[in-house]
């Protein structure tokens, strides 16, 4: 078949669904909101409630300098949990994994649409993308999971005293964050699994001199073009006749 871009339509969906993803990705690792902690002494913490996230902890304070008091949480402090620097290191690796997972549908889909004698990368680099893109979310949903797990047994963290936090919350609540990062790796699942799914094998038909198939040279298509009209001049019509002319 000779217009591959006739059977992409399901990959560049899934293009677009990917960055889509990735976006989320993004807002996800970013967002503080992956615990909400409900204390009783709000001497402090007068709103009540803390925000931790992966890379700080957050609440609002009518007794501190900052109406908002955050202090940032990292990979090699020793309170942070596992479920904490698991987090740090794979969302970083899905966001990373995630935009080669673009890049490489991008280059993709360009060869299936606008190329004629490279379709034989268009395979391998949709295989490539699809796997990048199963990775991200594998990568993000992991993290993701864990610390939901962590979070409904309502695990303590032992935060510095500058934190102004206890280690055992009242009770704790699933953050927004996480079921934007679960909505996010669902969909780098469905982005991949339709670059994986790609079936189409082209095959070339090609005929030495024929210009109706490729590949589509400059010197190809003059010879076949030479040919053409030569054929079209040298050849009689059969339904012409001589006795017809008066």
């Amino acid at each position: 078949m000779d217009f591959l871009a006739h059977t992409a339509h399901w990959q560049f969906l899934g293009l677009l669904v990917g960055c889509l993803a990735w976006i989320l990705t993004l807002a996800t690792a970013g967002i503080n909101e992956w615990r909400l902690w409900h204390v009783d002494d709000v001497s402090v913490v007068t709103s009540g409630v803390a925000w931790v996230g992966i890379w700080r902890a957050c609440f609002n304070s009518h007794i501190l300098t900052e109406a908002e008091s955050c202090q940032s949480v990292g990979i090699s402090d020793a309170f942070v949990p596992a479920e904490v620097k698991a987090a740090q290191v794979m969302m970083v690796l899905a966001m990373l994994c995630g935009l080669a997972g673009n890049v490489g549908g991008g280059l993709a889909l360009r060869l299936v649409y606008f190329s004629l004698e490279e379709r034989g990368k268009v395979r391998p680099l949709f295989l490539l993308t699809g796997s990048l893109y199963v990775l991200t979310g594998a990568l993000t949903s992991v993290p993701l999971v864990w610390n939901m797990a962590a979070v409904l047994n309502n695990a303590t963290i032992h935060f510095p005293p500058r934190f102004h936090l206890p280690a055992a919350p009242a009770n704790q609540q699933v953050g927004v964050a996480i079921g934007l990062g679960l909505f996010a790796s669902i969909l780098m699942l469905i982005s991949g699994m339709l670059f994986l799914c790609y079936r189409h094998v082209w095959r070339s038909l090609n005929t030495p001199g024929d210009p109706r198939h490729g590949p589509w040279t400059p010197s190809g298509l003059a010879e076949g073009s030479g040919r053409a009209k030569e054929d079209v001049r040298g050849r009689n019509n059969p339904s012409f006749h001589a006795d017809h002319v008066s």
